[in-house]
């Protein structure tokens, strides 16, 4: 019998006829079309998974000379007494390295390894830990009981309140990975650490997931909402087999990738940044296939258009080879995850099949995280004919990015810019800025992400140079940074894009939010001549003249003057890029500011700062037309 289920009327009668109808196999959830052995000899073989496999051997044999680092309570209480995340979640992800890396060489290399009993003691340590979540998600969760010390001291063996848990992303993951481990190795793994497992998962994961009050989560419109849903969905399928209670969790379960779908707009573009597109997409792609498979294909969330819209996002966000348009919280480069670019390109014949020379190597992902590290060697495609990113000019209305790449005989030169408004998921204060990259070096840069913290995700966030405007190549008026929020946003004025040159137009005066401040348009012209040009102009009306007005670019590495009245902005002899401005109009100064980018490492950048001289402004002139060119030479 061949069922059909829409992804829009996913209740629970039809979700269970799914299952119902399906084979319940759990190797072929993997394995659809090869035997496991089959697909170890594939692998051991293989030109690019041999190199894949090499790399996870050498961290195995790494780890097999270190202890299991302990989770102190220690650490557990740094982040409600200082803020700090760090030092705990070193030693978690260090933990979680450990699973990872010892559960795909178990898997490869079989029962007798010496793999086998590290991966039991770390699998043993893992369903010891008092939460699976990290601290910062849980300061006011059930797990801190110190509240209701006086409750729980009273409490006698009869009235012992029942257990609660908070479930985030990295519980969630962790359910995902434990069970699929389970899964995977099957009697090679020890029957007493299967069965618990089977227990931590439903205690921690699945049983809350659907007698406690909804999480928050689960209506998010981020990452969040497919990375927790897909994970139970997934630790679902593999721990029951009951089709009742797997569709009851499946049901409850589905609305949350839904939500997570309605954050996107039609143009598929990710605001939160290509590493959480890499994350978030990649948790819903992986809990999608393990639902079509489980369902026997009747539901597919890979027919919507704009889940492959969202697919195609990967293609638009490079600059060149690893390096990032890095808006919000991302970092300035990226591997690919080419298990996740096999699939998709799969499904979406559209999608650009990465050169496979920028592949992520195992140990990119910080976190360790299971489920794309065995995707990452399943999915890849051995003979896959990846090629460089190409010539190509990206705009996403929804989002208001424009990325505009040339590659010429000189080299690389890619300009990309941004509207949109500061509301946006893991949103910097950026409307009107712009990234501008050259021959191996990103000249002109978007900082990405900071190094999370408590204030990192608080009412000081804009405080933080990466996330505030401060550190963005737009203006400051009157001293102002811009305001965060969804009111202060872009209006594209103009778009224009041919072989010959991009036009983008933007009105961003309500990013300021003063009164003084009545119109600015930033018009970007980008010439496609050999090598190409950038102009930025601004517009400014004002009602009321303003005390100052400072022109911000940001820079890697020091703006020098060159011997000709322009500025120079070099990284070597290759790539530089020199920037004319009206010296009528402007004074300029160099200010060197401090960054601790997402890894905790400090790093100093550069603000140009062009200050409208006095006098140009006054109350029978509130108008200026400021113009940048940039060259590259």
């Amino acid at each position: 019998m061949s069922i059909s289920v829409s992804v829009d009327n996913l209740n629970l009668e039809n979700v269970k006829a799914a299952l119902l109808a399906a084979p319940n196999n759990h190797t072929q959830l993997l394995f659809p079309e090869e035997t496991p052995l089959q697909v170890k000899t594939r692998l051991l073989q293989g030109k690019e998974s041999k190199q894949h496999i090499k790399e996870i051997r050498e961290e195995g044999d790494k780890l097999l000379e270190e202890t299991m680092p302990e989770l102190t309570h220690s650490l557990f209480r740094l982040f409600s007494t200082t803020g700090s995340r760090r030092e705990y979640e070193l030693v978690y992800f260090r933990r979680r390295n450990r699973l990872t890396t010892f559960g795909l060489l178990a898997w490869l290399d079989g029962a007798d390894s010496p793999y086998m009993d590290a991966l039991s003691d770390t699998i043993g340590s893992i369903l010891d830990e008092y939460t699976w979540c990290l601290p910062a998600h849980i300061l006011h969760g059930p797990e801190m009981r110190s509240a209701a010390e006086e409750q729980y001291a009273a409490e006698g063996l009869v009235n012992r309140s029942a257990e609660a848990f908070t479930i985030d992303l990295f519980a969630a993951e962790t359910a995902f990975a434990l069970s699929e481990i389970s899964a995977l190795l099957g009697a090679a793994l020890p029957g007493l650490l299967r069965v618990r497992i089977r227990e931590e998962v439903l205690r921690r994961i699945l049983r809350p997931f659907v007698t406690q009050a909804p999480s928050h989560w689960e209506t998010a419109t981020h990452n969040w909402a497919s990375v927790c849903g897909g994970s139970i969905a997934a630790a679902a399928i593999y721990t029951l087999q009951d089709a009742d209670e797997l569709a009851a969790v499946l049901v409850r379960a589905f609305p949350a990738l839904a939500s997570y779908l309605s954050g996107f707009e039609e143009d598929g573009a990710c605001t939160e940044g290509y590493m959480y597109w890499q994350y978030g997409f990649g948790y819903f792609t992986y809990a999608a296939d393990l639902i079509l498979r489980r369902t026997g294909g009747a539901v597919n969330w890979f027919q919507a258009d704009k889940v492959q819209q969202i697919a195609l996002f990967q293609q638009k966000t490079f600059l060149h080879g690893r390096k990032v348009v890095n808006f919000s919280d991302s970092q300035g480069e990226a591997g690919i995850f080419m298990g996740l670019s096999g699939y998709l390109k799969q499904l979406y014949p559209e999608m650009e099949h990465p050169e496979l020379a920028l592949r992520a190597g195992f140990r990119d992902d910080h976190c360790s995280r299971w489920a794309p590290a065995l995707r990452n060697l399943l999915w890849s495609e051995e003979d896959a004919q990846g090629s460089a990113w190409q010539t190509a000019a990206y705009y996403l209305p929804d989002a208001q990015w424009l990325v505009s790449r040339q590659l010429q005989e000189q080299g690389a030169y890619v300009f990309a810019a941004k509207g949109g408004h500061n509301n946006e998921p893991h949103n910097h204060n950026d409307i009107g800025h712009f990234i501008l990259y050259a021959q191996g070096e990103t000249l002109l840069p978007d900082l990405g992400s900071g190094q999370y913290s408590r204030k990192y995700f608080g009412p000081e966030r804009y405080e933080i140079l990466c996330n505030g405007s401060q550190s963005h190549s737009v203006p400051i008026i009157d001293g102002l940074y811009q305001a965060a929020g969804a009111e202060h946003r872009a209006e594209v004025r103009t778009f224009s894009s041919n072989e010959e040159q991009d036009v983008f137009a933007l009105e961003i005066s309500s990013a300021y939010g003063t009164d003084k401040l009545t119109e600015l348009v930033r018009r970007f012209i980008w010439s496609k001549t050999e090598p190409p040009t950038l102009e930025v102009t601004d517009n400014y009306e004002f009602a009321q003249a303003p005390t100052a007005v400072v022109e911000r670019f940001m820079a890697w590495h020091r703006p020098l003057q060159a011997e000709d009245g322009r500025i120079l902005i070099a990284a070597s002899p290759e790539a530089k890029v020199f920037l004319a401005y009206d010296h009528d109009l402007f004074d300029w100064e160099v200010k060197a500011l401090d960054h601790v980018n997402h890894s905790d490492q400090p790093q100093t950048c550069y603000a140009l700062d062009f200050k409208l001289k006095p006098g140009v402004l006054s109350d029978s002139n509130l108008q200026v037309h400021a113009a940048f060119k940039f060259a590259f030479q």
